[in-house]
């Protein structure tokens, strides 16, 4: 029998996905729990349809985040940090500072996890952050670090 599974099932199918399965396995496990429905025609053109607005809403998202990109891409952040000798910092500049400037300072909410720092800014000077915003779309942030 043909489904079409709604939900992941380990070992047998991911969401979405069309497959054939045995028939008692379907009517007795599949079915009840609501993990799969028949493949009839119906369902077909409703999982076509959901699909089709489900690439809709993939590429509205990646469109947000290239506009997000350029719009980072001109950002100059600047943050003053108190500094001892040799231009080393007194504690550092970490991806939560960097997200709280740009939303205080310019307006842009970027989420911490996504400003992708190998280890906190220790030093002055300009240092070029890469902020992943989609897994297709990468913007470089240019942060100053300045004495205080």
């Amino acid at each position: 029998m043909k489904v079409i599974f709604q939900q992941d099932v380990k070992g047998k199918g991911k969401k979405g996905e069309v497959k054939e399965v045995a028939e008692g396995y379907a009517r007795n496990y599949l079915l009840p729990r609501k993990l799969a429905v028949e493949a009839s025609s119906g369902n077909m053109k409703a999982l076509k349809e959901q699909q089709r607005r489900e690439e809709a809403r993939k590429e509205e998202e990646r469109a947000e985040a290239k506009q997000l990109a350029e719009k980072l891409e001109k950002v100059d952040l600047t943050l003053r940090m108190k500094s001892g000798e040799g231009g080393r910092l007194f504690g550092s500049v970490t991806s939560k500072q960097i997200s709280q400037h740009l939303k205080k300072e310019h307006g842009i909410s970027v989420d911490k996890k996504k400003i992708q720092l190998s280890e906190p800014i220790r030093t002055l000077g300009v240092t070029q952050v890469p902020v992943k915003l989609h897994p297709k779309v990468t913007a470089t942030l240019s942060v100053q670090v300045l004495e205080e």
